[in-house]
């Protein structure tokens, strides 16, 4: 049997670049929102203690994960999908049989009759 190069199935496909872009872009905005969150906190809660710092840590550390995780993209990627060919069952190895004549011909006659 001859080896055949693999047809991509449409569900192994990489995703758009559009849609890349645009699921990173958000995971970005939300980790920007969180900082600002924390910087906002940071600065309104009176009694300064632990919490602050905590609160300065993800402000000041929130952009540099931020930019690292947006940057990763798909190189983590979702398992690939089964080609379609693969769901086939194999072919038999021997060599294909010439098909048996019937007794009788299979034609399949139309007759159309114009009325008159």
């Amino acid at each position: 049997m001859k080896h055949q190069p693999a047809t991509p199935s449409a569900t192994s496909l990489p995703r758009a670049p559009h849609d890349d872009s645009n699921r990173r872009m958000t995971k970005y905005f939300i980790m920007m929102a969180v900082r600002v969150v924390c910087f906002i906190l940071m600065v309104v809660i009176a009694p300064y203690g632990w919490h602050t710092a905590a609160l300065a840590v993800g402000a000041i550390f929130l952009p540099y994960i931020a930019v690292v995780v947006a940057n990763v993209g798909d190189d983590v990627r979702e398992p690939a999908a089964v080609s379609p060919l693969a769901a086939l069952p194999e072919r038999p190895s021997e060599p294909p049989r010439a098909p048996e004549s019937p007794a009788k011909p299979t034609v399949i006659e139309v007759r159309e009759s114009r009325p008159e």
